[in-house]
């Protein structure tokens, strides 16, 4: 398939989901994206093209030639950003992703927020959102995006670490109680938890708890599904100090945190020491 400048060229054989994705996105911010990269002699004349632009230019000064200049490097910049994250979101985007409904105006606004990240990993991150929103859209907000772009490489890297700590029950739950050397370990301590609140992503309390559900009720930690009895005496299920905001839930699941087992058999003992029976099929070995 090929078009003329303001849509895009597609090479290879993508799914209908990823072409239809390239598609949305060349509409709404009129790039020209080939995702088998362009190679060395097209970028060479790429660059031919632009030198011979200026060249034809009549410009007064020095100073206009080298604005000039200045802007082109910037704008090519942000538009290898740009398809660089479009490159790792079509890899990643499953076969049942509906991204016709993508709103063009998010999707003009998120790459407005994320045309200036080069950092590989940082660019990860937003080519993850692009694939969630992709697969279901309303599932990552403006505002949400909007957080993401003010992260620092090591706000994310921390936020990261502090979602090893997150149930589920119906909703994320972050389990986080008051200092303990399992969280030290991990960098969450009590001024990381104030800085993570201060980027929007969560919100600190004096105490959280879950009110008592009929026995038994369940509780997940990374898939692993955990089985709670509340004995009659047994009060709600505490579950510390910190809930995430929108922005946080959001980005939790997609994050890359992984499983903690020492933390979790922990928690598991926090909630039997309150007079909770837990039951969980997780390796015995792993309880010892």
């Amino acid at each position: 398939m090929a078009s003329d400048g303001n849509s895009v060229t597609v090479f290879g054989d993508l799914s209908k989901p990823a072409t239809v994705l390239i598609e949305k996105i060349s509409s709404a911010v009129g790039i020209l994206y080939e995702p088998k990269r362009i190679t060395r002699k097209a970028q060479a004349e790429a660059d031919a093209r632009k030198i011979g632009a200026l060249a034809d230019l009549q410009l007064n000064s020095d100073l206009e030639r080298r604005a000039i200049s200045r802007l082109v490097h910037q704008e090519s910049r942000k538009q290898k950003n740009i398809e660089d994250i479009t490159a790792e979101a079509v890899a990643a985007l499953p076969k049942d992703a509906q991204p016709h409904e993508l709103d063009e105006d998010w999707i003009a606004h998120f790459f407005q927020q994320c045309q200036t990240v080069s950092d590989k990993e940082m660019q990860s991150l937003w080519s993850k959102l692009l694939v969630t929103e992709a697969s279901q859209s309303g599932s990552i907000a403006k505002r949400t995006v909007n957080c993401v772009s003010s992260l620092a490489k090591s706000d994310a890297e921390l936020f990261t670490s502090f979602c090893q700590f997150h149930w589920f029950n119906g909703i994320l739950l972050p389990v986080v109680f008051d200092h303990s050397e399992i969280y030290t370990a991990q960098r969450i301590t009590f001024s990381a938890l104030k800085h993570l609140e201060s980027l929007g992503l969560i919100s600190l309390e004096s105490s959280i708890v879950l009110r008592r559900q009929p026995s038994p009720s369940a509780i997940s930690y990374f898939g692993q599904r955990v089985m709670l009895n509340y004995p009659t005496s047994a009060a709600d299920l505490a579950i510390g100090r910190a809930i995430f905001t929108q922005a946080g839930r959001e980005l939790a699941p997609i994050c890359g945190a992984q499983a903690n087992p020492e933390y979790f058999l922990w928690v598991l003992q926090r909630w039997v020491d309150a007079g909770i029976s837990v039951s969980s099929s997780y390796p015995r070995e792993q309880q010892r």
